[in-house]
Protein backbone atom coordinates (compact mmCIF):
# COMPACT_ATOMS: atom_id res chain seq x y z
CA UNK A 1 0.00 0.00 0.00
CA UNK A 2 1.10 3.17 -0.77
CA UNK A 3 1.56 5.98 2.00
CA UNK A 4 0.02 9.16 1.99
CA UNK A 5 1.18 12.11 0.13
CA UNK A 6 1.27 16.03 1.66
CA UNK A 7 -1.17 18.06 -0.15
CA UNK A 8 -1.11 22.08 0.59
CA UNK A 9 -4.35 23.50 0.51
CA UNK A 10 -4.39 27.86 -0.10
CA UNK A 11 -7.22 29.63 1.23
CA UNK A 12 -6.75 32.94 -0.50
CA UNK A 13 -8.87 35.28 1.05
CA UNK A 14 -10.28 39.07 -0.55
CA UNK A 15 -12.79 41.11 1.16
CA UNK A 16 -14.07 38.58 3.34
CA UNK A 17 -14.20 36.27 0.46
CA UNK A 18 -12.09 33.14 -0.24
CA UNK A 19 -11.26 31.44 -3.74
CA UNK A 20 -12.76 28.14 -5.35
CA UNK A 21 -12.36 26.53 -8.52
CA UNK A 22 -14.60 23.46 -9.77
CA UNK A 23 -11.72 20.94 -10.27
CA UNK A 24 -12.17 18.52 -13.59
CA UNK A 25 -9.71 15.16 -15.03
CA UNK A 26 -8.46 14.14 -11.43
CA UNK A 27 -10.18 12.67 -7.96
CA UNK A 28 -12.49 15.43 -7.36
CA UNK A 29 -13.64 16.35 -10.23
CA UNK A 30 -16.66 18.46 -10.40
CA UNK A 31 -16.31 19.46 -6.54
CA UNK A 32 -15.32 23.06 -5.54
CA UNK A 33 -11.64 23.76 -4.07
CA UNK A 34 -8.96 26.39 -3.12
CA UNK A 35 -5.88 26.63 -5.06
CA UNK A 36 -3.00 23.98 -4.09
CA UNK A 37 -0.74 21.20 -4.64
CA UNK A 38 1.51 18.15 -3.77
CA UNK A 39 4.52 19.41 -1.75
CA UNK A 40 7.81 18.43 -3.71
CA UNK A 41 10.69 17.05 -1.90
CA UNK A 42 13.16 19.54 -0.43
CA UNK A 43 10.37 22.28 -1.01
CA UNK A 44 9.04 24.54 2.29
CA UNK A 45 5.68 25.14 2.35
CA UNK A 46 5.85 28.57 1.83
CA UNK A 47 7.67 28.06 -1.71
CA UNK A 48 4.90 25.25 -2.02
CA UNK A 49 2.03 28.17 -1.91
CA UNK A 50 4.03 30.58 -3.65
CA UNK A 51 4.63 27.83 -6.83
CA UNK A 52 1.22 26.47 -6.79
CA UNK A 53 -0.74 29.84 -6.67
CA UNK A 54 1.45 31.17 -9.63
CA UNK A 55 0.76 28.34 -11.16
CA UNK A 56 -2.95 27.98 -10.91
CA UNK A 57 -4.07 31.37 -10.97
CA UNK A 58 -1.44 33.92 -12.00
CA UNK A 59 -1.09 35.16 -7.92
CA UNK A 60 1.82 36.05 -5.94
CA UNK A 61 1.45 35.74 -2.28
CA UNK A 62 2.04 38.44 -0.29
CA UNK A 63 1.58 36.54 2.79
CA UNK A 64 1.00 33.46 4.54
CA UNK A 65 -0.55 32.29 7.94
CA UNK A 66 -0.40 28.62 8.75
CA UNK A 67 -3.80 27.06 9.49
CA UNK A 68 -4.59 23.71 10.75
CA UNK A 69 -4.12 20.19 9.00
CA UNK A 70 -6.39 17.41 7.88
CA UNK A 71 -6.07 14.10 6.97
CA UNK A 72 -7.89 13.38 3.64
CA UNK A 73 -8.78 9.57 2.57
CA UNK A 74 -10.37 9.47 -1.06
CA UNK A 75 -11.28 6.36 -3.11
CA UNK A 76 -7.65 4.64 -3.16
CA UNK A 77 -5.62 8.28 -1.98
CA UNK A 78 -4.58 9.38 1.03
CA UNK A 79 -3.34 13.05 1.86
CA UNK A 80 -2.58 14.72 4.51
CA UNK A 81 -4.01 18.55 3.94
CA UNK A 82 -1.13 21.27 5.23
CA UNK A 83 -3.28 24.53 5.08
CA UNK A 84 -2.32 27.81 4.38
CA UNK A 85 -3.94 30.83 4.32
CA UNK A 86 -3.00 34.23 2.02
CA UNK A 87 -4.67 37.15 2.66
CA UNK A 88 -2.31 39.37 0.94
CA UNK A 89 -1.45 38.77 -3.03
CA UNK A 90 -0.67 40.78 -6.11
CA UNK A 91 -2.53 39.91 -9.36
CA UNK A 92 -6.76 38.72 -10.43
CA UNK A 93 -6.81 34.87 -10.37
CA UNK A 94 -6.53 33.64 -14.36
CA UNK A 95 -7.55 30.37 -15.17
CA UNK A 96 -4.02 29.25 -16.46
CA UNK A 97 -4.79 25.40 -15.38
CA UNK A 98 -7.67 24.83 -18.06
CA UNK A 99 -7.58 21.28 -18.11
CA UNK A 100 -7.37 20.68 -14.13
CA UNK A 101 -10.41 23.36 -13.40
CA UNK A 102 -13.07 25.11 -14.73
CA UNK A 103 -12.23 28.32 -13.54
CA UNK A 104 -11.96 30.47 -10.19
CA UNK A 105 -14.65 32.60 -8.38
CA UNK A 106 -14.83 34.51 -5.19
CA UNK A 107 -17.10 33.10 -2.30
CA UNK A 108 -18.65 34.63 1.10
CA UNK A 109 -17.62 32.23 3.48
CA UNK A 110 -21.04 31.90 5.08
CA UNK A 111 -22.49 30.52 1.26
CA UNK A 112 -20.24 28.32 0.01
CA UNK A 113 -21.03 26.47 -3.40
CA UNK A 114 -21.59 22.71 -3.18
CA UNK A 115 -20.33 20.13 -3.84
CA UNK A 116 -16.61 20.71 -1.50
CA UNK A 117 -13.52 18.41 -2.03
CA UNK A 118 -12.78 16.47 0.24
CA UNK A 119 -10.11 18.15 2.31
CA UNK A 120 -12.20 21.38 2.40
CA UNK A 121 -15.18 19.66 3.73
CA UNK A 122 -12.86 18.54 6.01
CA UNK A 123 -11.23 21.45 7.11
CA UNK A 124 -14.47 23.14 7.53
CA UNK A 125 -15.56 20.27 9.42
CA UNK A 126 -12.78 20.47 12.00
CA UNK A 127 -12.11 24.66 12.11
CA UNK A 128 -15.68 25.11 11.88
CA UNK A 129 -17.14 27.50 9.47
CA UNK A 130 -17.26 30.37 12.41
CA UNK A 131 -13.59 30.02 12.66
CA UNK A 132 -13.22 29.53 8.87
CA UNK A 133 -14.87 32.72 8.58
CA UNK A 134 -13.11 34.32 11.32
CA UNK A 135 -9.87 33.81 9.66
CA UNK A 136 -11.17 35.25 6.68
CA UNK A 137 -11.13 38.28 8.31
CA UNK A 138 -7.82 38.48 9.99
CA UNK A 139 -5.04 40.89 8.27
CA UNK A 140 -1.81 39.09 8.39
CA UNK A 141 1.78 40.93 7.72
CA UNK A 142 3.15 40.16 4.71
CA UNK A 143 5.42 37.42 4.52
CA UNK A 144 9.54 38.13 3.39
Amino acid sequence: MERPKIGVGIIVIQDGKILLGKRKNAHGAGEWAPPGGHLEFGETVETCVRRELAEETGLAALSQKQGPWTNDIMETKHYVTLWIFVHQFQGTPQLLEPHKCEGWEWFDCSSLPQPLFLSLRHLIEDLGIEQLIHFSRLEITPSS
